[in-house]
């Protein structure tokens, strides 16, 4: 299958390009991927950066879902100890109503300390906040009144999906597993560990949970597809560069993820392997090794262009050579 990855941010020292034009661009994207064999849509959340990085992914996933008839959404991650629960509860059930079984939030505990500050939140309670927050969810979708510390509150409509369909928790260590497990939600790691699943798994069986699922993430993290990957390598080498060193000074020491790459330059990262320029021909050879291509046609403030070539081509030689 092939997803479409997104995050909208632009570097500094890109020319020529504005938040307007790439918004743009993006709702061309999926209007034009839901046509043509696409699996889904993959939103992030931060807040506050200097590159714009996307801070609204539910509004996101709402255009999203009302631009297509066919594309999933994953909003992965929703930093829900940032968000009112409520209200998130509110927005995801919504979206749900409009379109019935399209729609997956992964919820995250989030770690840049910045965003806690700016939200005035304590981010040493987040796992905490982040499970109660879910539990006020679920709580919510019965569409039933309760109350939460004395005030009587409601949701309605709830959504149209069952529960567990809308939501799952992410993370990248045994408390995140075992969070995931006691709510009886599918788990979706940061990245690729049989001992994380195992843990999950584990809690699950003890809470009596059937049906646990993992999702663990496999292959690069970005693809890019180009008749010349070398020569697009050198042209917006420096871009994918950017977005790797960013992500990876916004790390802490508890955090682990498959997309975390130290690259102090361009061939680091290309060795790195989590940022994979290929050939339609490596393209193919990718999804039938891991089922999957994670396309990323906008990453870093990259010409729109470039990102043009990528889908053109998956469609036009990718998609046929599997077929065939």
């Amino acid at each position: 299958m092939f997803l479409l990855r997104f995050d909208l941010r632009i570097p500094p020292f890109v020319d020529g390009l504005t938040p307007a034009d790439q918004y743009r661009e993006f709702l061309e994207m999926i209007r034009w991927a839901d046509q043509r064999g696409f699996t889904a849509v993959v939103l992030s959340e931060h807040h506050g950066t200097e590159d714009g990085y996307m801070s609204a992914p539910l509004v996101l996933a709402g255009a999203v879902l009302g631009a297509t008839r066919n594309l999933f959404c994953s909003v992965s991650a929703l930093l829900l100890p940032l968000h009112d629960p409520l209200r998130a509860a509110e927005d995801i059930a919504a979206l749900d109503r409009l379109a019935p079984g399209r729609l997956k939030v992964v919820v995250g505990v989030g770690y840049r300390v910045e965003e806690f500050e700016m939200f005035g939140r304590d981010r040493s309670q987040r796992g905490r906040s982040a499970e109660e927050a879910v539990r006020v969810i679920l709580r919510a979708w019965e569409g039933e009144p309760f109350e939460i510390e004395g005030r009587a509150v409601r949701v309605t409509p709830p959504p149209a999906s069952p529960p567990a369909s809308l939501l799952a928790i992410g993370g990248s260590v045994e408390a995140s597993a075992r969070r995931a497990a006691r709510l009886g939600l599918s788990f979706v790691p940061t990245l690729y560990d049989d001992a994380l699943a195992e843990v999950y798994h584990t809690e699950a069986r003890a809470q009596g949970f059937e049906g646990a699922a993992c999702l663990m993430p496999s292959g690069p993290g970005l693809v890019l597809v180009s008749r010349d990957p070398d020569a697009l390598w050198d042209e917006i080498g420096e871009h994918l560069l950017y977005d790797a060193r960013l992500y990876a000074a916004w790390q802490h020491a508890d955090q682990r993820s498959s997309w975390h790459v130290d690259a102090a330059t361009i061939g680091d990262l290309r060795a790195g392997g989590q940022h994979a320029i290929l050939t339609p021909g490596e393209c193919v050879d990718l999804v039938r090794e891991t089922g999957a291509a994670v396309l990323h046609p906008l990453v870093a403030g990259i010409d729109p262009a470039i990102g043009w070539e990528t889908l053109e081509l998956v469609v036009d030689e990718v998609m046929p050579a599997l077929a065939g």
